[in-house]
């Protein structure tokens, strides 16, 4: 049995660079995700929430390469311990940035299959509010 793998494309009215900000800066993540309690950059990293302040999400980031791509490990509580990989790449296209999203590693079957939809479900309302704060600033 392979793994799933969760694929999102958007393309946003902002450079690379700016989007990069929103990927590794805390005050960004806290925006449109959640907030780590340091820049993403090689390394261990938590992330918190914006309200509760409880921590959400852990992992490593594998790969921080500025306004190309961050690559990192992705664990939460109802994984259970397993350990997926959350892969951005950001491509300068005209008026803008198309950002790719690639999270791989999910197990399969039918009782994974709750926390997939959830997931899902959670990265498009996520690059939502990404999208959304991008486009006004």
């Amino acid at each position: 049995m392979t793994d799933t793998i969760l694929k999102k494309t958007i393309y946003l009215k902002a450079t690379p660079a700016r989007v990069w900000e929103y990927l590794t800066d805390p005050e960004k993540l806290a925006i449109w995700f959640h907030k780590p309690g340091a820049a993403l950059a090689e390394g261990e990293y938590e992330m918190f929430g914006t309200e509760s302040g409880e921590r959400l999400m852990w992992g490593e980031v594998l790969l921080a390469e500025p306004y190309k791509r961050l690559e990192y490990t992705f664990s939460i509580v109802p994984m259970a311990g397993q350990i997926s990989t959350v892969k951005w790449t950001l491509v300068e296209v005209a008026g803008g940035t198309e950002l790719s999203l690639r999270h791989e590693g999910l197990r399969q079957g039918d009782e994974a299959f709750g926390l997939t939809l959830a997931l899902d479900k959670g990265w498009d309302d996520h690059l939502n509010r990404m999208r959304a704060s991008l486009h006004e600033s």
